[in-house]
Formats: structure tokens, sequence, C-alpha cells
């Protein structure tokens, strides 16, 4: 026998969605109305700091619990991270995950309240984001690993510069970047420069007289 069932749908309350593009973005913010209403209200932002510090005010002043975007590009750092300043809750969610769900519009406005209405929802999972220490250090080691990996690029470049003129510097030098020592004639000391390969020449004919007495 069936039986009347009396769940309520759990919703946030207060909740906004952001679409973002590079110079500005869409938002769409859903609160209680009177009864069981809900009232909407959609705004377009630049995406400079004064219009993205104001509507962040904007959102505090509503009580949003919760703001949800989409993982556009790299667009979505300086507002996600400002709404964080803020005291906010932002979400950045992956819009492959988004893609999967039927209904999606192609408007940005209405791309906005679709992603808001989802997300009142909780129809969306967010991904990671780091705390900030975290994302620091990480953006200070990837671009070490990109200066790193410039360098080696450049020193191949020249090396093979040297070979096509028939240069042959790493015979004599075990790196071409440490520099040559070269004697009072201007000619390189092959003694005074590290062979390319460990006791390749030998040991020095005048290695005695470096000793001390």
């Amino acid at each position: 026998m069936l039986a009347e069932s009396h769940d309520e749908e759990q919703i946030i309350a207060r909740v906004a969605a952001l679409d973002i593009g590079k110079a500005e973005l869409v938002c769409c913010v859903r609160v209680p109305g009177p009864g069981s209403r809900r009232l909407q209200e959609v705004s377009t932002h630049s995406t400079m700091t004064r219009s993205l510090t104001e509507l962040a005010s904007r959102l505090v002043e509503l009580g949003v619990q919760r703001v949800v975007m989409e993982a556009t590009s790299d667009y979505w750092k300086p507002v996600f991270y400002l709404l964080e300043a803020h005291g906010l809750d932002p979400w950045l969610v992956n819009a492959r995950d988004v893609k999967h769900l039927p209904g999606r519009p192609k408007s940005d406005v209405i791309d906005a309240v679709w992603l808001c209405k989802l997300a009142e929802r909780q129809m969306l999972r967010p991904s990671f984001v780091p705390p900030r220490p975290i994302r620091r250090l990480r953006d200070l080691t990837r671009y070490r690993v990109d200066l790193v990996a410039a360098r080696t690029a450049e020193k191949n470049r020249v090396e093979k510069l040297l070979e096509d003129a028939c240069i042959k510097l790493s015979v004599v030098a075990s790196d071409n970047f440490r520099g040559l020592r070269t004697g009072d004639d201007g000619r390189v000391d092959r003694r005074r420069t590290r062979p390319s390969r460990a006791g390749a020449d030998g040991p020095r004919p005048d290695a005695h007289q470096d000793r001390p007495p």
C-alpha cells in the first residue's frame, strides 16, 4: 500500500552563481521570498577590481551562503580570491561535470540562472582549491620549473650554434656556461680547466707544485 510522503526539498536558501568571462561576468542571486517563492536578481559586472569589490559587498549584504562559478581558463582566479577575502564561500565547479547535466543553455545570462538553480538544489560538487599558503608555494615552484626548462633550452641552443661553427667548447669544458680559464697569451689553459670526464686528461704535470711544502 502506498503511503503519503512529506519530504521537503533540501535547498540552499541564499546562493549565487557566476558566469565569468575575460572582460565581464554575469551574476545570478537567488534568495527566499514571501511564502515559498524565490527572489532572483541577475546583473552584469566588469572584472576590474573595483567592480568585483562592489559585487562582493553586495553578496555579503544579501547574506549569500555559497557562490558557484565554473573553472573558465584562468579568469576565475581573481574572482575566487576576492570573494574568499570577503568571507564568502566560493565554489569552483568543473565545467565537464556541469555539461553532463541536461538542459544547459547557451546564453550567458540564462547560463548563470541555470547554474544558480543547480547550486541551490545541491546538484554540484566543488573542485579542490588549495589554501592560500599552498597556492603561493605552488605558483613559486611551477614558475621555477618553467625557468629551469627555459634555461636548459637556451643552453642547448647555444651549444648547437657552437657545434655548427666547429667550436668544440664542450671538449675542453664540462660546462660551457661556467667560463674558461685562459692563460696570459689568451689561450685556453687546459690544465686549469676542468675536463669533461673525470680523469680524462690524467694528473696534471705540475700537480706536485700545488701541494703545500
